[in-house]
C-alpha cells in the first residue's frame, strides 16, 4: 500500500480549478502614452535594457501591475505575487513578521549554488531583496524566465530575472498627492493541534510509561491551554504618502511609506520606514538626466522567540501559584518547562530583547544622450550606489526560557555591511525603415564591485541585566569570536553585452544577444565566459489569412535558446581551505592547522542552456487570450566537493561535475467575461508543471545518500523508509521484519528478498530506505474580480496539486509527537487494540530516541491544498461628489487573508495552514535530520488571517 495515493484529491482540485480564474496579465504604458491620450495605449514590457512592446516580445516574460500586487496587503510584494505567474513558486520560510519569501523560476537548478533569481531595479542589480521594497513603492514587476530573455544577464541570469520598476513621474502632468492606508487585526489562523487534558490522561494511560505526575500535574481536571495564554491579537498599520508631477521637460516622484506589523505573539514584530524618490530631466533636445532613490529602514524585534515550550507543556499543570502569581517553570514526570506566556514575557523587562536594525540604499544616477546627427541613436550611462548595514543584538537572562533557573544569561551582537557600485555604458539604436522594419541594436559596457563584511560576537554570564547586549566587554563568562561566525568579501564583474532585435511587419520577429563576463572569483585564465542566446517570433495572426479573422486576434509562435550561469561560486573558492586543529604540543596548548580542501585553480560557473518553445493567442475580440510554453533546461558543471584519497594530504576539492535537468510546461488563461457599462467581470488562471532531475555527480556516483542526491531523481528528494500502515494482530512476519517488535507499531516497505516458503530472509535494514520525490504535480493561481458601477470584489487564491508537505510536527525531529506521556503530544488518532484501523502507532511501543520507531514516516503528508488567500471588496466613490475638493481618486475597501483552505489532507487533520513555515534545520528539537533545502511545517509563529480596511486617495 502507498500511502501517497493522490487520485481522489487531484481530481477534486482540478475539477475546482476548472471553475476559478487567476494570473490576469495587465498592461503598463509608457510616460509619452499617458501625457498624449490620443495616440495607442500599447501593453508593453520591460526587458534586459530596455522596453518591448508586449506583441513583439519572443522570450519567456510575463509582467503583472504594481496596483494588481498591492490587492493583497502585506509587508513584501512577492507575498502578493503568490500564484500570479505560471512557473514562478513563491514559498513561505517564514511565518514571523518581515520575513523573506523562497522564490524559484521554473523549478531548481543547483546542488550547492544560489537558486534565487536576479533582482534588477530601476536597471540596476539590485543587492538586496523584495522584503526591501515597499509594495507601495513598485509600478511593475516584469519576469524574465527563460534563458533567450535572462542571457542579457549573462553570469546572472541562470535562476530567472525580476525586473522591478519603481514609480516615477510624468512629463506634463500637474502635482498630484497620494496617500494610501490599511490597518488591520491578525488573528491565529489556526493553533497547533495539541492534546487537552482528557486526551492526555488517556495517552499516559496507554502509554503505561509516565504513570507518576509531577510535582505540578496533581489534579488530572486542569485543562490548560497554554496556546491561548501565549497569542494575542496583531495589528498591523501601513501609511503611504506620495507627489508626483512634471513639467514640459521634466518629471518627479517622491514618497515616503510606514509599516508596522505586530505579531501575534508578544515581543514580536517588524517595522518599515521607507522613502523614494526619482527625477528626471530633459537638458535642451539631447541630453537627459536622472535620479531614483529606494531607501528603507527596518526593525525586526523577536525573531528568536520560539512556542515549543507552550506546545509540548502539560495540559494539566495550572499555570499559577496558589497565591494567583504565575509560575516561572512547570515540574512535569520527567521533564521541567520554562512557562511561556504573554504574562510572562510582558513581565520580563530588560531580561530579554531580541532585536535586528537594517538600513539599506539604493541609488541609481543616469545621463542620456541622443545624437542629433542620427535618428535613434542614443547613449546612456548608469551609475548605482548601494548601501546596506544591519545591527543585531540579543540578550537572554539567567534563567530565562530555561528549565534550569541557574543557567547562565547569554548575549551576542551581529554586525555587516555591505557596498555595492556599478556603472553601465549603453548604446542604443532603434529605428523603423519604410513602416515595415523594425530595428534595435544595444551594446553594452559596466563593471561593478561588491564589499561585505560581517561580525558576530557571544558573551555568557552578563552581570546584570540592564546591560543586555550593549557591553559585552562586562560578561564575566566566556567571550566568544568564532572564526566561523565572521566574513569578508570582495569581488568584481566586468561584462561586455550586444544585442540585436528585428521585427518585419508585425509578423516576424527575431532577437539574438552576446554577452561576456569575467570575474574576480575566478582563476586567471578562467575569468571570462562568453553567453548566446536567440529567439523568435511569428505573428501568425497578422497574416494575410487571418489579419480579418473575426474569432482569432492573436496568434504568435515563438522559440528561443540562450546559455547562462549560476554565481556559484563564492569569493576565494579557487583557493585551498586549511582547518584550524587544537593539539597538545609537551606541555603546551596548540593551535595547528591542516589542510582540508585543496585549491582547484579550474574552478569555473555552474552552466545552464534552456529550449523555450511558446504559443500566445488571443480570442473573440481578445475577451479570451493566453500563453502555453514549454521548456528544457539543461544545467551543468554543478559545483560539488570531489573526495581525495587520503594520500592527497586533503579531504576533498570542490569541482565542476555535477548537472541536473528542468523541463516542464506553463499555461496563462486571461478572460473578459462580461464588460457592460455597468457591470464587468474578469477571471483568469495559470497552471504549470515542472519535473527536476540530477542528471550526474561527482566521479561518475549514482547515488549520495549523505545528501539525498540520487542520479535520476530529484533534488528535492527525501532518503527515508516508506510508511506501510501499523502491524496488526495476525499480520505474519513481524518477528521476522521487526524482531522485538510490537503490534501497533508503523510497518514501513521491505524491499528484499523471500524464503520458498514466502517468508522474508532478513529483517527491515537501511537498505529498505526509499527515495521518495516531495516535488508537486503542478502548481497554480487564480483571480477573479467582479465590478458593478462604483463597487468591485475581487479574490485573488493559489492551489498545488501533489508532493509532499513535511510537517515535524508529527515526526520524530519536533518531539511534539512522542506518543509517550512525557510532554503534551499532537493530537493524533493512535492505534490501541479497540481502535486499531488507524494511522498512528501505539503509544508506549518501540522507540527509536524517545519517539517511535520509523516515527520520521509520520511526517510526510500530501501537499495538496487549493487557498483563498484574499477576499476583497471596494467601494469608489463618485468623483462628481469630491470634484470641488480637487479629489480624483477615493477608494474605501476591506480586505481578509487566508480566509479559507480547501482539499487539503493535512489541514483536515491539523486544521493548520498548509504553507511552510520553516527551513529543514529549524524549529524542531532535532536539527541535523531534514536538509536546509527543504521547507517544512515547524513550531515556529503560527499562521495567521487578516482582516483590513483601507483607503486610497489622490487629489
Amino acid at each position: 500500500m502507498n500511502r501517497f495515493n493522490f487520485a481522489k484529491n487531484k481530481a477534486a482540485i482540478f475539477f475546482a480549478m476548472a471553475l476559478l480564474p487567476s494570473g490576469l496579465v495587465y498592461s503598463q504604458t509608457t510616460n509619452d502614452t499617458v501625457a498624449n491620450s490620443e495616440k495607442k495605449i500599447e501593453e508593453v514590457v520591460v526587458i534586459g535594457y530596455g522596453k518591448q512592446r508586449k506583441e513583439s516580445v519572443t522570450g519567456s516574460v510575463v509582467s503583472v501591475k504594481g496596483d494588481v500586487m498591492r490587492e493583497v496587503p502585506s509587508s513584501n510584494i512577492s507575498q502578493a505575487l503568490q500564484g500570479r505567474a505560471a512557473g514562478v513558486d513563491i514559498s513561505q520560510t517564514s511565518s514571523k513578521p518581515g520575513a523573506p519569501m523562497q522564490i524559484r523560476i521554473r523549478g531548481t537548478r543547483s546542488l550547492t549554488g544560489n537558486n534565487d533569481p536576479l533582482i534588477v531595479l530601476d536597471g540596476i542589480p539590485f543587492q538586496g531583496s523584495l522584503a526591501d521594497i515597499s509594495p507601495n513603492d513598485i509600478q511593475s514587476l516584469d519576469i524574465l524566465k527563460d534563458a533567450s530573455a535572462t542571457a542579457i544577464y549573462g553570469s546572472r541570469g541562470a535562476n530567472g530575472v525580476i525586473i522591478v520598476t519603481s514609480k516615477a513621474g510624468r512629463k506634463r502632468q500637474k502635482a498630484t498627492f497620494s496617500y494610501n492606508t490599511f490597518t488591520g487585526l491578525s488573528e491565529v489562523f489556526s493553533k497547533y493541534p495539541m492534546m487537552n487534558n482528557e486526551k492526555f490522561n488517556k495517552l499516559r494511560a496507554d502509554a503505561g510509561l509516565f504513570t507518576q505526575p509531577g510535582v505540578d500535574e496533581v489534579d488530572n481536571t486542569v485543562n490548560t491551554d497554554w496556546q491561548d495564554l501565549l497569542y494575542k491579537k496583531g495589528i498591523t498599520t501601513n501609511h503611504d504618502v506620495g507627489i508626483a508631477g512634471g513639467s514640459e521637460k521634466g518629471a518627479y516622484n517622491f514618497g515616503f511609506s510606514y509599516y508596522n506589523e505586530k505579531s501575534v505573539l508578544p515581543g514580536q514584530g517588524f517595522e518599515r520606514l521607507n522613502f523614494r524618490g526619482s527625477l528626471d530631466q530633459e537638458l535642451g533636445k539631447y541630453f537627459k538626466v536622472g535620479m531614483s532613490s529606494n531607501n528603507a529602514y527596518t526593525v525586526n524585534k523577536g525573531s528568536n522567540l520560539g512556542i515549543g515550550n507552550a506546545l509540548s507543556n502539560t495540559p494539566i499543570a495550572n499555570p499559577y501559584n496558589a497565591d494567583g502569581t504565575l509560575k516561572e517553570r512547570v515540574e512535569m514526570a520527567n521533564d521541567i518547562q520554562y512557562v511561556t506566556t504573554r504574562a510572562s514575557i510582558e513581565r520580563l523587562g530588560d531580561a530579554w530583547i531580541d532585536k535586528e536594525i537594517s538600513f539599506s540604499s539604493y541609488n541609481n544616477l543616469y545621463g542620456e544622450f541622443n545624437f542629433p546627427w542620427i535618428k535613434g541613436l542614443k547613449f546612456r550611462t548608469n551609475v548605482g550606489l548601494n548601501f546596506k548595514t544591519s545591527n543585531s543584538g540579543s540578550y537572554t537572562g539567567q534563567g530565562i526560557f530555561s528549565s534550569d533557573p541557574n543557567n547562565l544569561s547569554t548575549a551576542s551582537i551581529g554586525n555587516s555591511l555591505m557596498t555595492h557600485w556599478v556603472n553601465e555604458n549603453i548604446l542604443s539604436y532603434d529605428r523603423t525603415f519604410a513602416d515595415k522594419h523594425k530595428v534595435s541594436v544595444v551594446a553594452l559596457q559596466s563593471q561593478e564591485q561588491r564589499k561585505f563584511n560581517s561580525s558576530y560576537i557571544t558573551a555568557r554570564d552578563i552581570p546584570t541585566d540592564a546591560f543586555q547586549f550593549y557591553n559585552l566587554g562586562q560578561a564575566e563568562g566566556e567571550i566568544t569570536i568564532n572564526p566561523s561566525n565572521q566574513g569578508y568579501q570582495v569581488w568584481g564583474l566586468s561584462s561586455w553585452m550586444g544585442r540585436v532585435m528585428y521585427e518585419y511587419d508585425g509578423r516576424y520577429m527575431f532577437s539574438a544577444s552576446i554577452r561576456g563576463d569575467g570575474s574576480s572569483r575566478l582563476s586567471p585564465g578562467y575569468q571570462w565566459h562568453t553567453y548566446n542566446a536567440f529567439s523568435a517570433g511569428w505573428n501568425v495572426a497578422n497574416e494575410s489569412f487571418l489579419r480579418d479573422s473575426k474569432y482569432i486576434n492573436q496568434l504568435k509562435l515563438r522559440f528561443g535558446y540562450g546559455g547562462t550561469a549560476n554565481q556559484a561560486v563564492n569569493p576565494y573558492q579557487t583557493l585551498g581551505q586549511l582547518t584550524p586543529t587544537p593539539y597538545n604540543f609537551g606541555e603546551y596548548y596548540t593551535i595547528g592547522y591542516n589542510g582540508n580542501r585543496l585549491p582547484n585553480p579550474k574552478l569555473g560557473w555552474e552552466y545552464s542552456e534552456t529550449l523555450n518553445y511558446g504559443l500566445d493567442f488571443g480570442l473573440f475580440n481578445n475577451r479570451i487570450s493566453g500563453t502555453f510554453e514549454y521548456y528544457i533546461t539543461n544545467t551543468k558543471d554543478l559545483l560539488l566537493d570531489l573526495r581525495l584519497p587520503a594520500t592527497s594530504g586533503a579531504d576533498v576539492i570542490l569541482s565542476n561535475v555535477g548537472s541536473t535537468r528542468n523541463r516542464g510546461f506553463e499555461l496563462s488563461l486571461n478572460g473578459s467575461i462580461i464588460n457592460g457599462q455597468d457591470f464587468s467581470w474578469d477571471l483568469g488562471f495559470n497552471l504549470a508543471a515542472n519535473r527536476n532531475k540530477i542528471t550526474s555527480l561527482a566521479s561518475g556516483a549514482t547515488r549520495d545518500e549523505t545528501n539525498w542526491w540520487f542520479v535520476g531523481h530529484s533534488i528535492n528528494s527525501i532518503y527515508d523508509y516508506q510508511y506501510q500502515g501499523l502491524w496488526q494482530n495476525g499480520d505474519p512476519y513481524l518477528d521476522i521484519l521487526e524482531p522485538g517488535g510490537n503490534v501497533g507499531m508503523i510497518k514501513v516497505l521491505y524491499t528484499g528478498d523471500y524464503n520458498a516458503d514466502g517468508t522474508p530472509v532478513r529483517a527491515v535494514n537501511a537498505s529498505d530506505r526509499q527515495i521518495i520525490n516531495t516535488d508537486p504535480d503542478f502548481t497554480g493561481g487564480f483571480n477573479t474580480r467582479l465590478a458593478y458601477k462604483n463597487w468591485d470584489l475581487s479574490i485573488v487564491g493559489a492551489f498545488k496539486s501533489g508532493g509532499v508537505l513535511i510537517s515535524t510536527l508529527y515526526g520524530n525531529t519536533g518531539y511534539l509527537n512522542m506518543l509517550s506521556g512525557r510532554r503534551n503530544n499532537v493530537d493524533v488518532d493512535y492505534w490501541t487494540e479497540e481502535n486499531p484501523n488507524v494511522r498512528y502507532p501505539k503509544p508506549g511501543g518501540i522507540q527509536s530516541s524517545n519517539n517511535p520507531k520509523y516515527g520520521s514516516t509520520l511526517a510526510l503528508f500530501d501537499a495538496s491544498y487549493l487557498k483563498i488567500r484574499t477576499i476583497t471588496i471596494g467601494y469608489n466613490f463618485d468623483q462628481e461628489i469630491f470634484k470641488k475638493a480637487g479629489i480624483t481618486k477615493l477608494r474605501l475597501y476591506a480586505t481578509v487573508t487566508n480566509p479559507f483552505v480547501f482539499f487539503s489532507p493535512y489541514h483536515d487533520e491539523s486544521g493548520m495552514d498548509p504553507e511552510t513555515n520553516s527551513y529543514g534545520n529549524e524549529n524542531q528539537a532535532v536539527n541535523d535530520v531534514y536538509k536546509n533545502r527543504f521547507l517544512t511545517v515547524g513550531s515556529s509563529t503560527p499562521s495567521i488571517r487578516n482582516y483590513m480596511i483601507g483607503l486610497n486617495l489622490t487629489f
